[in-house]
C-alpha cells in the first residue's frame, strides 16, 4: 500500500499542523546552555587548565606578530619549523578538504603541512606563558603547528575537515562564538579550559558576537 499522502490530503487536514505549532511553541527553549560547553562526538574537555589572564596578557603583548589570513581570520605563530622566521602561505593554512557546491562531491585544497616539522617555539615568545603552555601540552601530547588566530565579529569559518585533530584553548570569547563539529554545536567559554576537537570531521567556528574570538590551536599530528 502507498503511505505516501497527496498534497490534497496534506491540505486537507490543517488542524494537525496547528497542534504541532503549537506544541512547539510550547516549548521552553531558552537555556543557560549557550554559555556553557556541551560535550558530544568529536569535541571533549580534556583534564589540564591554564591561568586564563596570564594567556590573554600573553596575547596581547604577541599582537604586534599579528598577520592576516584572510576572510576575517588574523593569526600569531606560536610554533615554526627550526629556523624557518617567516611563515609561508601554506604554514598559516595547510591542507584542507571541502564539498563547495551541490554535487556533494569533495576536492582538495591547500598542500600538506608536515606537522611534526613544527617542533619549535618561535623565539620571541621564549620566557613566556606561550611557553609554558607549549612545554605543558608536548609533554602529554605531539604538538605540530600552534597559533592564535583571531575571528573577526560576524564572520565564520567555511565548512570543511583537516588531516589532523586539534586542541583549542579559547582565551577570548562570547556566546555568540560557537564551534560544529559534524553538526553538534556547543559554546566554549575561555576559563583556561583545552578542548579536543576531532577536525578530521567537517567542522567550523562561528563568531556571531559583537567582540573577536580568540583561541589558541595547536593540531596533533599523526603518523601516516
Amino acid at each position: 500500500m502507498n503511505n505516501v499522502k497527496s498534497v490534497q490530503e496534506c491540505f486537507d487536514y490543517p488542524e494537525q499542523d496547528q497542534e504541532l505549532m503549537k506544541s512547539w511553541i510550547d516549548e521552553n527553549l531558552v537555556t543557560d546552555t549557550v554559555a556553557s560547553f556541551v560535550p558530544g562526538p568529536g569535541i571533549q574537555k580534556i583534564n589540564i587548565t591554564f591561568d586564563i589572564k596570564k594567556l590573554r596578557d600573553t596575547f596581547e603583548d604577541a599582537r604586534k606578530h599579528i598577520l592576516d589570513v584572510g576572510d576575517g581570520f588574523k593569526a600569531i605563530p606560536i610554533t615554526r619549523r627550526p629556523g624557518v622566521s617567516t611563515p609561508t602561505e601554506t604554514d598559516m593554512i595547510g591542507r584542507y578538504y571541502m564539498r563547495p557546491d551541490e554535487t556533494y562531491k569533495e576536492v582538495v585544497l591547500d598542500e600538506l603541512v608536515d606537522e611534526f616539522a613544527f617542533s619549535e617555539l618561535c623565539p620571541e615568545f621564549e620566557g613566556t606563558y606561550f611557553e609554558t603552555l607549549h612545554q605543558q601540552l608536548s609533554k602529554r601530547f605531539p604538538i605540530g603547528r600552534m597559533r592564535a588566530l583571531l575571528l573577526n565579529t560576524y564572520k565564520n569559518n567555511s565548512w570543511h575537515r583537516d588531516p589532523e585533530p586539534r586542541l583549542h584553548i579559547p582565551i577570548k570569547t562570547n556566546p555568540g562564538s560557537l564551534f560544529v563539529v559534524n553538526h553538534h554545536v556547543t559554546h566554549l567559554p575561555a576559563d583556561g579550559s583545552v578542548y579536543f576537537t576531532d577536525t578530521r570531521g567537517y567542522h567550523t567556528a562561528i563568531n556571531g558576537g559583537t567582540q573577536p574570538r580568540v583561541h589558541i590551536v595547536a593540531t596533533l599530528p599523526l603518523r601516516s
